[in-house]
């Protein structure tokens, strides 16, 4: 009963975490352009007057997509934090995506168009990450559950660092942040403006916005847990890696799709792959002890 307690406190934190995430975001990166900056809780004024503004709508089935992507995404971190089958979890996280581009195709926007296909790109560049992790927790603990992660006794990236590598490559992806930005910068005089985006306005954004805070904290879910048991040290590296990020975000430019395809199947792509192989060789894959 605790546990689920617990649990269900996690999923209602989770968004407001998100919040503050993106608020020390825009902290940390206006200070190191030497600028004072918005403060922290600004994502939230952001979110409200979103939610109350008037709506432009090119297509109500694009009101319904958003509201599904954020659906989506929240029901991902839920499983995850209810320690369930992963290769699921996988599937949500990778609905909410689809959702994000069939919405962007709903508009009449050309930049909304080839938002919506650099996102498909994304796509293809970290979907095969996250199967592949999922595969690889299966054969390192017999099982696909979350839960199998924490019986282990001790740290998952001991039998799967590569794949933890891997989860890193494609983090920038998830973040929306350099050098892989391509569908959808944060930066608004990008060559295709706000990107898959563009045609989103009013509560149908805020429901984008929310569902990306819900989805950041479920992929820093995920590497904290191959710190398990010890998820208090997984948590704390996972915020240093995101930060991590950030500097990235503001030393290095945008990649172009072909280069962003190259860098994460190359790394990341062959890191998870290889972490399988090695599993396999040393007697150790699929459940076997």
């Amino acid at each position: 009963m605790d546990g689920l307690i617990a649990a269900l406190g996690l999923i209602i934190a989770a968004p407001f975490l998100g919040g503050i995430l993106s608020g020390v975001d825009r902290k940390l990166t206006a200070r190191m352009q030497n600028r004072v900056g918005p403060p922290v809780v600004q994502p939230f004024y952001d979110l409200l007057k979103l939610w109350g503004k008037e709506s432009f709508i090119a297509s109500r089935l694009q009101v319904l997509l958003a509201f599904a992507s954020m659906a989506f995404s929240a029901t991902a971190f839920a499983m995850l934090v209810l320690l369930q089958d992963l290769l699921l979890i996988v599937f949500m996280v990778s609905l909410a995506d689809v959702c994000l581009v069939l919405g962007g195709y709903c508009g009449r926007s050309p930049y909304s168009y080839f938002g919506g296909r650099r996102e498909l790109l994304q796509m293809l560049a970290y979907e095969p990450i996250l199967i592949l992790t999922a595969v690889n927790v299966y054969a390192a603990t017999g099982s696909f559950m979350v839960e199998g992660i924490l019986k282990l006794g001790f740290p998952l990236i001991v039998w799967l660092p590569a794949v933890f590598l891997a989860l890193l490559v494609a983090l920038p992806i998830e973040a929306r942040k350099s050098p892989f930005d391509i569908s959808a910068s944060h930066h608004a005089h990008q060559e295709i403006v706000r990107g898959v985006f563009t045609e989103f306005s009013g509560f149908s954004l805020a429901l984008l916005e929310f569902g990306h805070w819900f989805k950041m904290v479920f992929y820093l879910a995920l590497l904290a847990l191959f710190w398990a048991p010890n998820l208090w040290l997984g948590a704390i590296l996972a915020f240093a890696f995101y930060f991590a990020i950030m500097v990235v975000d503001n030393v290095f430019p945008r990649l172009t799709w072909k280069l962003m395809l190259k860098t994460v199947w190359l790394l990341g792509f062959i890191l998870a792959a290889s972490n399988l192989a090695a599993l396999a060789l040393l007697g150790v894959g699929f459940g076997w002890v």
